[in-house]
């Protein structure tokens, strides 16, 4: 078909620019997974104890609405119970970053025309970035497969389908989004907010069901995931679902694209203001960046209600499980196993806002490669006014979402409010050390800046699974969340913050110093 031409090189050309963004994402996801059999033996190592936690889950709505279901207590069965609504989110991101990032995104910068101008398809591109998110989904699923395959082959084997499954429907749908708005952040934002409404669906229908199974859990993909029920007899006929939704969308996304001209959209981007509003950089980054703030503000005031309604009860899921308490207490002090599952949980939103960081700076790539920048500079605009007008964004935003988390901690707990304030704001040190780094990569080496995604995945890697795998306390005090104080519960030790925020003012004065001297990058 004419329309396919030049999908092979298009293919091995999206791989090659994402030697990098693929395998650390996979990376993480693979290792979240393969990490959970041997911390659950270690936490629920009898079958009593492992019965025990079956009851727990099925009177508790509220963990059954953060982590879902379980449907047996084998080690595979509570491993894709406890991982699997996060690890088929984190495929999720993957395939829809995947997706746009060789669509629209290339489409905005010019670089699309250039290559349809050559002998290319007009579906080659959306073609070749499908199978690119579909070779992210099938090295997951492989990992998977075979480091599960000791818990159980067919199990295994149907939880990494599962999770590949889950990536490909969203990156379907961010490849209609694709074609139905002009803007790749737009794109992202929308697929973004269709992967948390279903993750909201999931919470809601499992919360409602101490069987596992409801209307709303039905509606969402990732409820589709735990109905899969991998090492808990397999229901494959799900597949079967994730099939005819991924091969509907796709196909509604071929349709659209052949209709469309080349940075074009069904949509159409509304005019600006007439005039006045959008005078100086800042005003202009923050047009640039509010949904972004908005969406990531929901979302972390919501989980800090989710996280804050389950801390009554996390004493009692605990119990005498003393691994259990033990991996609390590595991740948020000795202070109590109340304070400590605070503290924990606080420094997991802290982990993923340092994502947040990485992307509100790496606007200001995506400002400069797509050759809008240039323009703007050639106005009265320095090139540190304007990279300071994303930068109070980025870093002000990020100290924004920990707050609204820590307000979201206090209406779910019901308690004092002071000490989880606290809590959530002093990781706003470690978050703007990761947000430091991309400002230098910017500044520096523009061509490595997308690192800094890799460097915000290894950081949440260490945070989320090195505690539960007993890692030696130097690989944890790579990660700049390992040096804060433990609060609440602990005592506050403003020697690290202060060192914390200082390293981030030499990160920041030596991007900024970088992006002043060196040419801007086309």
């Amino acid at each position: 078909m004419t329309s396919l031409v030049g999908t092979g090189v298009l293919l091995r050309f999206n791989l090659r620019r994402d030697r990098l963004m693929i395998p650390v994402w996979v990376a993480v996801n693979a290792l979240m997974v393969l990490s959970m059999p041997n911390t659950l033996k270690g936490l629920y190592g009898t079958g009593a104890e492992r019965a025990d936690l079956l009851h727990q889950v099925a009177t508790n709505a509220s963990l059954r609405a953060l982590i879902g279901p379980v449907f047996d207590d084998s080690l595979g069965a509570l491993t894709a119970w406890r991982v699997g609504v996060y690890a088929g989110a984190l495929a999720a991101a993957t395939g829809l970053l995947v997706v746009v990032r060789h669509t629209r995104d290339e489409e905005e910068s010019g670089r699309q025309e250039l290559l349809s101008s050559g002998v290319v398809g007009r579906r080659a591109s959306l073609t070749a970035a499908l199978l690119a998110a579909a070779v992210a989904g099938g090295a997951l699923a492989l990992l998977v497969t075979v480091g599960l395959a000791g818990h159980g082959g067919v199990g295994a084997l149907a939880f990494g389908l599962g999770l590949a499954a889950v990536g490909m429907l969203f990156a379907t749908t961010a490849a209609i989004v694709a074609q139905l708005t002009e803007s790749a952040r737009l794109t992202r934002g929308l697929t973004a907010g269709v992967l948390g409404a279903a993750f909201a669906l999931r919470a809601a229908g499992d919360s409602g069901s101490g069987a596992g199974s409801s209307v709303l859990t039905w509606l969402s993909p990732l409820g589709w995931l735990s109905q899969l029920r991998p090492f808990a007899g397999e229901r494959w006929w799900v597949l079967l679902l994730f099939a005819a939704a991924i091969a509907g969308q796709g196909t509604l996304a071929y349709v659209l694209a052949g209709r469309r001209d080349v940075g074009m959209s069904f949509v159409p981007t509304r005019p600006g203001p007439p005039a006045g509003r959008l005078g100086t950089a800042g005003a202009l980054a923050w047009r640039l960046q509010r949904g972004a703030v908005l969406g990531w503000s929901i979302g972390f005031f919501l989980a800090g209600v989710v996280y804050g309604g389950l801390t009554d009860g996390v004493a009692d899921l605990v119990g005498d499980n003393d691994k259990a308490r033990e991996i609390f207490e590595r991740m948020g002090g000795h202070s109590g196993i109340t304070d400590a599952f605070l503290a924990s949980m606080t420094g997991m939103l802290g982990l993923v806002a340092g994502l947040y960081v990485v992307a509100s700076v790496l606007r200001l790539h995506g400002e400069e490669t797509s050759m809008r920048a240039e323009p703007l500079l050639a106005n009265a605009v320095g090139r540190l006014r304007w990279a300071s007008g994303h930068l109070v964004i980025a870093f002000g935003g990020s100290a924004l979402i920990m707050l609204l988390a820590g307000l979201g901690f206090a209406v779910g707990y019901g308690k004092e409010a002071g000490p989880i304030l606290g809590a959530c704001l002093v990781q706003v040190a470690a978050v703007w050390v990761i947000g430091g780094l991309a400002v230098l990569l910017h500044g520096l080496a523009p061509r490595l800046a997308p690192a800094a995604w890799g460097v915000a995945g290894a950081v949440l890697l260490i945070g989320w699974v090195g505690p539960a795998l007993d890692v030696p306390q130097p690989v944890l005090d790579l990660s700049p969340f390992g040096h804060l104080p433990k609060l609440p519960g602990g005592e506050m030790e403003w020697g690290p913050v202060l060192v914390l925020l200082a390293l981030t003012a030499v990160l920041v004065t030596g991007g900024l110093a970088g992006l002043r001297r060196r040419d801007l990058t086309t």
